[in-house]
């Protein structure tokens, strides 16, 4: 593996763990393009992908993307069999699957919630990553994973929040973590007065 190569990567990795909260083990959701390129390249992505990535990854696909392979038939058989070994992430297309493409792009919505990598040849894909803000994309090239570069929405979202007219990743995360304490307690504090009124008509009973 180049030097050069690496050390680009570990900028990349870096940008996205200080300004989008990404953590280890790294989410790595493939679909079959991928697959079949890494096939073709004898790319082993179980032991290449975390060496690449310098950190704990956890490879995933999910259903849409199983069944398009499906679907396609013997000659995308051998990325089947390596995209199987994935764990599958539960999406929204369970009873009536839509193309990987578009599964990908819907398990990613606006902001990538749960800090998705994406690992795909397919250019739709690809286009719509790019216009997602926090999104790293992984291809194959030259017989090689690739982290691309930031997307210039990714840019503009770190640029917004350095002016304060963003909420930043880490500061969305800690307001719903403070929401949901303070609603837990809140909770709380009506179970308790609930209890105390019942205690109340008891005693003047």
């Amino acid at each position: 593996m180049g030097l050069k190569r690496q050390k680009v990567a570990k900028k990349t990795i870096s940008f996205y763990k200080y300004n989008f909260s990404f953590r280890e083990p790294f989410q790595i959701l493939i679909d079959g393009t991928f697959c079949q390129l890494a096939l073709k390249n004898k790319i082993q992505i179980k032991e290449q992908m975390p060496k690449y990535l310098m950190g704990e990854v956890q490879l995933c696909t999910t259903n849409c993307a199983l069944k398009e392979l499906e679907t396609l038939g013997k000659e995308l058989y051998g990325a089947r069999i390596i995209l199987q070994k994935f764990q599958s992430r539960r999406c929204a297309h369970l009873k009536d699957p839509v193309p990987a493409s578009e599964c990908l792009l819907s398990m990613l919505g606006e902001t990538n919630p749960h800090n998705y990598f994406i690992a795909t040849q397919d250019h739709t894909v690809t286009a719509g990553v790019k216009k997602i803000p926090g999104v790293p994309l992984l291809y194959i090239i030259l017989n090689t994973i690739v982290l691309d570069k930031p997307c210039q929405a990714s840019l503009d979202h770190v640029k917004a929040v350095s002016l304060g007219e963003l909420v930043s990743t880490a500061q969305q995360q800690s307001i719903r973590s403070l929401k949901e304490e303070r609603a837990s307690h809140s909770r709380t504090e009506r179970g308790g007065e609930k209890r105390g009124r019942g205690n109340r008509a008891i005693l003047t009973l």
